[in-house]
């Protein structure tokens, strides 16, 4: 009787998840669409001085994040993705490159807007665009935590992903053992 009672109570965590052997194996039953917040990047925001153009001036990925984003990179080499999309906040951009999965695309529709530094509605307009266009394409898009959750409705951690279906708005949190 107890086991029935766990089992129920882990139902909705466990339909909301999926490991990426399972994705694997059917990745036409969850989306062609992987979300990933850039890897570990110490802090919260930006600092005041924020300039896109210049690292210096963001909050970047510590060395753990970069060791991070490698071991990332070493287990999703087993999906085929056709493009890699990066927001151009360098913390993403640099999970992007160190994940080794091909050319990284710099896109706005990836644009962190938590700060206002961009806008909302414009990154999430964007975003639908790039979603949209060439839909039987496998996409890799490395982003922050307010558009995964704007998106999906779904929290991240630092070097989570989430799976994506366009067609169908569903989502499933993508377990990823490095």
């Amino acid at each position: 009787m107890r086991w029935i009672l766990l089992l129920c109570l882990s139902w909705p965590v466990l339909a909301d998840t999926v490991t990426l052997e399972e994705y694997l194996e059917r990745p036409e039953a969850f989306g062609n669409v992987v979300l990933l917040r850039h890897a570990l990047a110490p802090g919260g925001g930006d600092p005041a001085n924020f300039d896109l153009a210049d690292c210096s001036t963001q909050r970047n990925l510590s060395e753990q994040g970069r060791q991070q984003s490698i071991d990332l990179g070493i287990s999703l080499a087993a999906v085929d993705f056709d493009q890699v999309y990066s927001s151009p906040w360098c913390r993403c951009m640099e999970t992007a490159e160190l994940l080794r999965l091909g050319p990284v695309t710099s896109h706005m529709g990836l644009a962190s807007f938590f700060q206002g530094h961009v806008d909302r509605q414009d990154t999430l307009t964007q975003l639908d665009q790039l979603l949209y266009e060439n839909t039987q394409q496998s996409k890799l898009l490395v982003t922050h935590f307010v558009v995964i959750s704007a998106l999906t409705g779904r929290g991240v951690g630092s070097g989570e992903a989430v799976v994506y279906n366009p067609a169908t708005k569903d989502s499933w949190r993508l377990i990823i053992s490095p």
